[in-house]
């Protein structure tokens, strides 16, 4: 070995221990270079706007037909719509007293080749002969919907349906149907049916 004191071999304990600090250096930076990239404050989230909403005022839209007040519906009262359905099942079920307790003291009926105000009386007769027709009847609901017009002069409830039966003579059909009710004071004032028979 050289004797020369300039070229002296480092202690083991003076490499360790250097290398422990350098470990602890970087152990030291990796943390606050984590630290600093979380604690990046970011602006709260604004609630998402109705795109839709805000295109339909913002821009006029141009439709192929004029009528007096177009876009003028609201959602309206879900008791309104759970009146209309309760008359229907009662009429579905036979129970005709329970289905007329939900209209009004006249009503206007438009049926197929019928438009018509009449009385309550008169439609208990009109309703009571048309489910005597039927041995049974059926409904598979499909969707409803309540609107108000936007003066809240005019209460609608639409229902969406098929109808399955047996005539009292044992023929079986089926139609889909769609009935518009206009309700006042929580009573059916108007009752418009359409059906489409189904084979």
């Amino acid at each position: 070995m050289d004797g020369d004191a300039s070229k002296k071999i480092p202690d083991a304990r003076l490499f360790t221990h250097k290398k422990y600090i350098m470990k602890k250096l970087t152990f030291f930076f990796l943390t606050a270079l984590a630290c600093s990239c979380n604690n990046v404050q970011t602006p709260p989230k604004e609630p998402a706007k109705d795109t839709t909403a805000t295109a339909a005022t913002a821009t006029p839209v141009n439709y192929a037909y004029t009528i007096e007040h177009p876009d003028y519906w609201e959602i309206g009262n879900p008791a309104n719509t759970a009146t209309s359905l309760n008359a229907l099942k009662a009429w579905e079920d036979g129970k005709l007293d329970e289905s007329l307790g939900y209209f009004g003291d006249s009503v206007r009926v438009q049926f197929d080749g019928l438009d018509k105000k009449m009385s309550h009386d008169s439609l208990k007769v009109l309703l009571t002969g048309a489910r005597n027709r039927y041995k049974t009847i059926k409904v598979k609901m499909y969707d409803w919907e309540s609107v108000v017009s936007k003066d809240k002069t005019e209460e609608w409830v639409t229902l969406w349906y098929s109808q399955v039966w047996e005539t009292a003579k044992g023929v079986k059909d089926s139609a889909d149907v769609i009935n518009d009710l206009q309700l006042k004071n929580g009573k059916i004032v108007r009752l418009s049916e359409y059906t489409r028979k189904l084979h």
